[in-house]
């Protein structure tokens, strides 16, 4: 007699989840998936949407079956906060690098900054950064910056809907930025110190948006950790 599988007792599809964090400063994106990879034991996971080892903020993770959402977040609509600086520049463009070049400010006024911040909005053409992972002949474009090495990169349209400047602390210029996907804000800040006539470098950076995910509700990698392993009854000391 043929037996009829409890279906109680057959494995059950991992339904995943869309896990909120908030990037430490110098770990990879990378780093992050593969630290709650492996702490909190699932088998699947993937992020959506790099952020710079330098950069802070809200980092989309989704593991299981979740992770074919990953290009519908990839796609949502970015915000940002940091802080450039005028006068100086580094290879990387921010603070990965060591500073190569300085630049006068003197002649930098706040109608000058204003004509480079609307030549920076809308519907914009960008050269990615050489310190970035586009590829390139199928080598990510560090890989050759980190060799010496330069590379033709092709320009790419991106939006920016908004790009919000305060100068109170003249040369540091915070800026609060709302974009598409596959903008670099590295470029903005080069570009935006081209076009004021000195160089410029981003200091810090957070993404604090993601389409309708928010930085406040992420957790602290920590506190995800430890919080999920309890859940699991696995020891803490991960």
């Amino acid at each position: 007699m043929q037996q009829v599988p409890d279906k109680e007792n057959q494995p059950q599809p991992d339904e995943g989840e869309v896990i909120l964090i908030d990037k430490p400063r110098e770990w990879t994106s990378f780093d992050v998936a593969n630290k709650l990879k492996r702490a909190c034991k699932f088998k699947k996971i993937g992020h959506a949407g790099t952020l710079d080892p330098l950069a802070t903020g809200l980092l989309i993770l989704c593991t299981g079956r979740k992770t074919k959402q990953i290009d519908q977040y990839q796609a949502q609509e970015k915000e940002y906060t940091g802080t450039l600086v005028l006068g100086k520049t580094t290879p990387s463009i921010d603070l990965e690098t060591d500073f190569d070049a300085e630049y006068p400010t003197g002649h930098i006024t706040g109608e000058l900054m204003e004509e480079a911040r609307r030549q920076l909005v809308g519907t914009i053409d960008q050269v990615p950064p050489i310190y970035s992972a586009v590829q390139v002949d199928g080598e990510r474009l560090y890989k050759k910056a980190r060799r010496g090495e330069t590379a033709e990169i092709k320009k790419r349209q991106v939006t920016v809907s908004l790009f919000e400047l305060d100068s109170s602390a003249f040369p540091e210029i915070n800026f609060r930025i709302i974009c598409s996907k596959g903008t670099y804000i590295r470029s903005l800040v080069r570009d935006f110190g081209e076009l004021v006539g000195s160089g410029a470098y981003m200091s810090s950076l957070c993404r604090t948006r993601i389409g309708t995910f928010h930085l406040a509700d992420a957790w602290a990698l920590p506190d995800y950790i430890l919080r999920k392993r309890t859940e699991l009854n696995l020891s803490t000391q991960e």
